[in-house]
């Protein structure tokens, strides 16, 4: 698939954006061909996504079984990482070409440049919670907050931290690798249920996803659908702006008679990483470097003000944070491999047709709100597959902007739509990046979040009351 970008755009740092002067092939298993023909070319077909599914069947449905009957910490029966594996081996089965051609497809999607810079995220962002919460900086942090924040208004202001600062850095997982241990610090001080105030910060992250004007899904969805930036955050902003002020009297009621622990002494001097990192984020360094930068001052932080702190210690504190994010980094490189042997097949491309085919047999009803259904389904099924919610713009771009044309859906509507779209579903699906970060570093099982993330549900209600109602009208 062909889509307008700077070649050296980078969809997790954003050091470059997409711009309408260069057009690239879309690489690995993210273009609908193999550009170096290391694999035959199969044409659409549903039996793709088979493996998919059987990942999902394998992961979800051990876990509600052993929940069922009982068995603690039943999602952790059959890990992900393991349970991907049949379905990996039965795409590999299912792939035509030589038994070569079919490993050399799988570990294109798993070295893709993006998959990369993401699990340096992954590594990175664990070594900084680790020092950070070694050398009491988590604690000076959520003691802080909580003496100049009444508790009743903690589950609020965390989202509206979290939310500006995603909408500052334009990257939710760099937000929540830098947020979360806040939250999981808050658990210990309050009454507060972990999931919820992971899903919180979870919560702030999408907002900021969705409506940052250097987010990768902005830049892809306004550059696929051809509107201006501007014009679509100004839609954008009437659906999300409902959503989280629902979710804001949501997590009021929810934190109101949260009862905390006496507030502890603490030092300003070890919140010195959190606040460089805040600080750094939102002046928009390239996240590696934020978090980079975090980890060096968190282990100065800790040779200069704790006591019998050392190098040695500082080391094993760094690697005890790799070691935290073994299980989502394996996961995500083999979903990536998985993925690009679902596209060489022609699985997603099947769903386009599909999509494509019912919007143009259906009859009767609005034309427009069909049309606008059609586009959020395409974004879904996309997201669904791939787990990114950039990647799920990008390969369904084409598809909603002939959509759009037919149905007459103005551009800055099927911009708008499929940027919450693909945020609503990625804020929500269990095997997607953000979700698999923020459940490692609160050491909980993904689908213990789901239900948690209170805000990508109320956009995703709002989406759904938008499509029904043709609301926001348009200026012209």
């Amino acid at each position: 698939m062909t889509v307008q970008c700077n070649s050296g755009y980078d969809a997790i740092t954003k050091n470059y954006y997409l711009t309408s002067q260069e057009t690239v092939e879309y690489a690995a298993f993210y273009s609908p061909t193999d550009p170096e023909n290391t694999m035959p070319t199969q044409p659409s077909s549903p039996w793709a996504l088979i493996p998919m599914l059987l990942f999902l069947a394998l992961f979800i449905g051990s876990g509600l079984y052993y929940q069922s009957v009982g068995v603690e910490f039943a999602f952790y029966e059959i890990s992900a990482p393991v349970a991907i594996l049949p379905a990996i081996i039965l795409a590999l089965m299912m792939a035509k070409g030589t038994i070569n051609q079919r490993f050399d497809q799988f570990i294109k999607g798993c070295s893709d440049p993006t998959l990369v810079t993401m699990l340096l995220i992954f590594l990175l962002a664990g070594g900084f919670a680790s020092v950070a919460k070694a050398i009491g900086g988590v604690d000076a942090t959520v003691n802080f907050g909580l003496s100049v924040i009444p508790s009743s208004l903690v589950l609020p202001g965390l989202f509206i931290v979290t939310a500006f600062m995603a909408t500052a850095m334009g990257t939710s997982m760099g937000t929540i690798a830098a947020v979360a241990p806040i939250a999981v610090g808050l658990t210990d001080a309050t009454e507060l249920p972990l999931a919820l105030t992971v899903g919180t910060v979870m919560s702030g992250a999408m907002f900021g996803d969705n409506l940052s004007i250097i987010s990768d899904t902005t830049i892809a969805a306004t550059r696929t659908q051809g509107c201006s930036m501007a014009d679509k955050f100004r839609l954008n902003l009437k659906i999300a702006l409902p959503a989280a002020a629902l979710t804001l009297i949501w997590l009021f009621f929810s934190g109101s008679d949260v009862q905390q622990t006496p507030i502890e002494d603490y030092q300003l001097v070890k919140m010195l990483p959190y606040v460089a990192v805040l600080v750094l984020a939102v002046a928009g360094l390239n996240v590696l470097a934020v978090l980079l930068t975090g980890i060096v001052l968190a282990g100065i932080t800790g040779l200069v003000s704790v006591t019998d702190y050392n190098l040695a210690q500082w080391s094993k504190d760094i690697y005890s944070g790799y070691q935290s994010m073994q299980e989502i980094m394996v996961l995500s490189l083999l979903i990536a491999g998985l993925g690009a042997l679902m596209k060489a097949g022609g699985g997603l491309d099947w769903l386009a047709n599909q999509i494509d085919r019912i919007s143009r047999n259906r009859e009767g009803g609005n034309h427009q709100r069909r049309g606008e259904a059609s586009i959020a389904a395409s974004v879904v099924v996309s997201n669904l597959a791939t787990a990114n919610n950039t990647v799920a713009i990008l390969i369904s771009g084409s598809l909603a902007k002939d959509i759009a044309s037919r149905y007459q859906v103005d551009p800055r509507r099927s911009a708008s739509l499929m940027d919450i779209v693909s945020c609503v579903v990625q804020g929500m699906i269990p095997w997607g990046a953000q979700m698999l970060l923020a459940a490692s570093i609160a050491g909980l099982s993904p689908l213990q979040l789901v239900d948690s993330v209170v805000y990508c549900w109320a956009l995703g209600a709002m989406a759904l009351i938008s499509i029904a109602s043709r609301w926001p009208k348009l200026d012209h």
